[in-house]
C-alpha cells in the first residue's frame, strides 16, 4: 500500500492535464497500471486515489442494501463524483472539466500526500484551508496520535 506524503507545486497545461510528482509516481504499484480514480472531494479539491484504494470503497457499497432509498441517493451521489484516469509514460492525466470547476484550478496546483490519497488543489484555497488547519494541528495530533508536538 503506497503512503504518499509530501506537498508539491505543479502546472496545468492548456487541455487541463496534470503531471504527478515524480516522487508520487514512483510509489505506485506497477502491478495495477496506470489507472487511477479521480474524485471530487468534500471540499473544493480533488482526489487521485490508487485503484486498489478504490476497490475497497466500492466493495463497502456493493454490500448495501440497494432497495433502501438514503442507500441509492448515496450511491448515485457518490459513483457521479469519480472519473477513471489513465496516466500517461510521464505520470500525465487529464483532469476532466467538470472536476477542474469543482477544484476551482486553472493553471497551477497544489499536489499534497495524505496517506492513501493524493489532493489536488487550487493554490490558493489551500493556502486558506491550510491556515486554519495550522491552528488546530496541535490538538489534533494530540488527539489522534497522542503527542503533542
Amino acid at each position: 500500500m503506497a503512503s504518499f506524503t509530501g506537498e508539491f507545486e505543479c502546472k496545468l497545461d492548456a487541455k487541463g492535464r496534470l503531471v504527478l510528482p515524480s516522487k508520487m509516481k514512483a510509489l505506485l504499484p506497477e502491478s495495477l497500471g496506470q489507472e487511477m480514480m479521480l474524485r471530487k472531494g468534500l471540499g473544493p479539491c480533488l482526489e487521485l486515489i490508487p485503484m486498489l484504494e478504490v476497490r475497497k470503497d466500492h466493495s463497502k457499497l456493493a454490500s448495501l442494501d440497494d432497495t433502501d432509498d438514503e442507500v441509492r441517493a448515496f450511491k448515485r451521489s457518490f459513483f457521479r463524483r469519480e472519473s477513471p484516469v489513465e496516466l500517461d509514460a510521464t505520470g500525465r492525466f487529464v483532469i476532466p472539466k467538470n472536476m477542474l470547476r469543482h477544484a476551482q484550478l486553472g493553471k497551477d496546483a497544489t499536489v499534497i500526500g495524505i496517506g492513501t490519497k493524493i489532493e489536488i488543489w487550487n493554490p490558493d484555497l489551500h493556502e486558506e484551508f491550510s491556515a486554519k488547519e495550522e491552528a488546530t494541528y496541535k490538538s489534533l495530533n494530540k488527539k489522534f496520535l497522542g503527542k503533542s508536538g
